[in-house]
């Protein structure tokens, strides 16, 4: 079965977040994931992640001021020099770390901007950083997300994805597939996933509606993990929703959708 690892943004967060890769071990995940790591000095995450015995997933490109909204700054033309710095920052952090993957956000899409200026924006950044990357022995992945939840989004759909990481050109650029995102944005998931399996590096997972574990809404879990085993799927699930209760309390899903 596929291996999952904590996303620390949103699962224990009742303790401070250094704190959270004990809890993280402590309920089971052998790996962690979060949205930033740079508001902490390096040393201190990676001697939580060696006393916890964990591996470090994923995290994301720096995405701008998060607390005032803003969710990316790929594709701003007005950014760019900020957009290759943090792709330094974040180079820089994931050595140390041994983190192998780095997930970039394309962010809410300018306004006053023509589509043809956004979209080159974000395909030289992309371009950039997966060459960045790949120097660094680091994959880059791109994640799709919905409107719903962040209207304006730049890059909304696995077929936008696909089509920009054409036009990037890189080897070292894959997909972050997130199911509950898609889920809202296009369905179909487990023949999108089977369809694209070579371009998808990495997995996050929510149910839907509520963006709560599996089991709290539509989504067939237990098929879906069935599924990514028996084509081949080689990666981590991150497990990124919002525990309904407490995420001790909700990790009863793990046996029930036969995940361990």
């Amino acid at each position: 079965m596929p291996r999952f690892a904590a996303n620390l943004s949103m699962l224990f967060t009742e303790v401070d977040f250094l704190d959270r890769f004990a809890a993280a071990a402590e309920a089971g995940f052998s790996g962690v994931e979060y949205l930033f790591p740079y508001d902490f000095a390096v040393e201190e995450i990676k001697a939580r992640l060696d006393a916890n015995a964990l591996t470090q997933v994923l995290f994301n490109l720096p995405a701008g001021d998060w607390g005032k909204g803003e969710r990316g700054i790929a594709c701003h033309p007005d950014r760019v020099e900020e957009f290759r710095a943090g792709v330094d920052q974040a180079i820089a952090y994931a050595k140390v770390l041994g983190n192998k993957q780095i997930n970039c956000l394309a962010g809410i899409r300018p306004q006053g901007l023509d589509c043809a200026t956004v979209e080159k924006t974000f395909v030289d950044n992309l371009r950039y950083a997966a060459d960045k990357l790949a120097g660094a022995g680091i994959r880059l992945v791109m994640e799709a997300i919905n409107t719903r939840d962040i209207p304006g989004f730049y890059l909304s759909t696995t077929k936008q994805a696909l089509d920009i990481r054409d036009k990037v050109g890189s080897t070292n650029l894959y997909l972050q597939y997130d199911i509950y995102h898609m889920q809202i944005m296009e369905g179909d998931l487990a023949r999108t996933v089977e369809s694209n399996l070579a371009a998808i590096n990495h997995v996050q997972l929510a149910d839907n509606p509520g963006r709560n574990e599996p089991g709290t809404g539509e989504i067939n879990y237990r098929f879906l993990f069935e599924h990514l085993d028996r084509i081949g799927y080689q990666g981590w699930i991150g497990c990124e929703y919002k525990p309904l209760t407490t995420t001790t309390a909700g990790l009863g899903w793990l046996k029930t959708h036969n995940a361990i």
